[in-house]
């Protein structure tokens, strides 16, 4: 593989933005930092400014791949070694130059950093380590920097970039260690895993040099993520959020992104995808992912392993309670935090609200519309002063007939070519699809 050095850093910036595409763990959040004088740049904990991409996807950086070369052969890559792709590399100066200008146009306010294995992952990880140790002491950028840390790279350098990181991310790519083997070869859950436990105690070891020493430099201080791909091998959404579950709990993580399979290449031993990307289940991952995260599940209590993945139609959340009914309805006037937060339609926030203002006295329905629940999908589940809305059976079926009304255009949006590009104002979407047969029923008789 030759890498074409007469490229202009235009030429290059087309080449490695599009090759950076298919890496979604990517944040801007999470981390303080104020402007200095003679600096340039700032940031602060509640993220950047957010783009999007066409495809709907959250960018929020200057997003690149310092080059696209890799020693690696993974099969689901578009970088990987066999491909016939034309091969290029910024130099730590363009990185610079790169971030700065863009920068000062006001198009960014940071960097997302990745990169393929050039030559060797020491190699790699310290042209990486030169792009941030120029930016941050020669441009003076103190900006938001999130960077790759390359599996297999010395410690020593991993331990030095994570010095002028905000955050560092290291992709786990596949579930299991099986998956790993059958599509990207090269690598091991041991390579992958060491510099995410690096990471985990550097974190923990500045927090309390942080604590003696307010001025100690800071290390990878939004933490790090990690992504999994969707879809590319046959593990199922039980194991994939056991392993989140595990990644959180055993490695400190911020984030665990999800990211639909992208069929970028033709090889036997990848699956075929004739509906397209898996994007719904991707979405209910996600969904899962801020249960576990925010709202105290468990991963063993959205699914098992005698019903390992998640309802298309239903989100987690709801799809939990109908399969717990005997826990509903419930109170709004007396129950605790962590029970109101289990109740379909309601999120921190609702519930953080109901708790201070029934302080005041008891809340009915109407006050808990204008705090924010959504009724549409709390109602099924609570009552106010021991009243429901109206009259409802606690019955699965019931209940699930009337969820799925709601969610089913949610699903299709998701699900459907096309309809989760950006949107414009001067775009026609024109999103149509076929009525299911028990709404053509209802337009004929009149029935609602």
């Amino acid at each position: 593989m030759l890498i074409q050095e007469d490229l202009s850093i235009q030429e290059k910036l087309n080449i490695l933005s599009d090759a950076a595409k298919y890496d979604v763990a990517c944040t801007s959040s999470g981390v303080d930092r104020k402007g200095k004088a003679g600096g340039i740049g700032n940031t602060v904990a509640s993220g950047i400014c957010h783009s999007f991409s066409a495809d709907g996807r959250c960018i929020s950086l200057l997003k690149i791949l310092f080059t696209n070369q890799c020693v690696y052969d993974c099969k689901y890559c578009v970088n990987r070694s066999s491909n016939d792709v034309v091969r290029t590399a910024f130099t730590p100066d363009e990185v610079c130059t790169l971030t700065m200008e863009f920068y000062r146009r006001n198009y960014i306010e940071g960097l997302f950093l990745s990169s393929g294995i050039i030559n060797s992952p020491d190699f790699t990880m310290d042209l990486i380590y030169q792009a941030l140790k120029k930016l941050r002491f020669q441009h003076h950028f103190h900006g938001y920097i999130h960077v790759k840390a390359i599996p297999g790279a010395d410690p020593v350098l991993i331990e030095k970039t994570g010095y002028l990181a905000d955050r560092m991310s290291i992709n786990l790519e596949l579930p299991t260690a099986d998956g790993l083997k059958k599509l990207a070869p090269g690598k091991t859950r041991s390579k992958i895993l060491t510099p995410m436990k690096q990471i985990q105690k550097g974190i923990a070891v500045n927090r309390y040099e942080l604590m003696e020493y307010r001025k100690a430099p800071k290390f990878v201080p939004a933490g790090q993520s990690t992504q999994m791909i969707v879809g590319a091998t046959p593990e199922n959404d039980y194991q994939m959020m056991m392993v989140a579950e595990a990644l959180y709990q055993n490695y400190d993580l911020k984030r665990v992104f999800y990211s639909a399979f992208v069929p970028v290449n033709q090889d036997s031993s990848l699956p075929a995808l004739p509906g397209g990307p898996p994007l719904l289940r991707e979405h209910r991952l996600y969904q899962a992912d801020w249960l576990l995260r925010f709202y105290g599940f468990k991963a063993d209590e959205l699914l098992s392993e005698d019903k390992p993945n998640f309802n298309v139609l239903l989100d987690p959340k709801c799809d939990w309670a109908l399969r717990h009914l005997e826990l509903f309805p419930v109170e709004i006037n007396c129950a605790d935090y962590y029970t109101l937060l289990r109740v379909p339609g309601m999120g921190v926030k609702s519930v953080q609200r109901i708790l201070a203002a029934r302080r005041s006295g008891p809340l009915d329905f109407d006050a808990l519309k204008k705090i924010g629940v959504v009724l549409k999908r709390a109602v099924y589940f609570i009552t106010c002063s021991g009243r429901m809305m109206y009259p409802v059976k606690i019955e699965e079926d019931y209940i699930t007939s009337h969820l799925i009304g709601e969610e089913r255009r949610r699903s299709w949006d998701i699900s459907t070519k096309g309809a989760y590009r950006q949107l414009s104002l001067f775009d026609d979407m024109k999103l149509t699809a076929e009525p299911a047969a028990f709404d053509q029923h209802s337009i004929l008789t009149g029935s609602m």
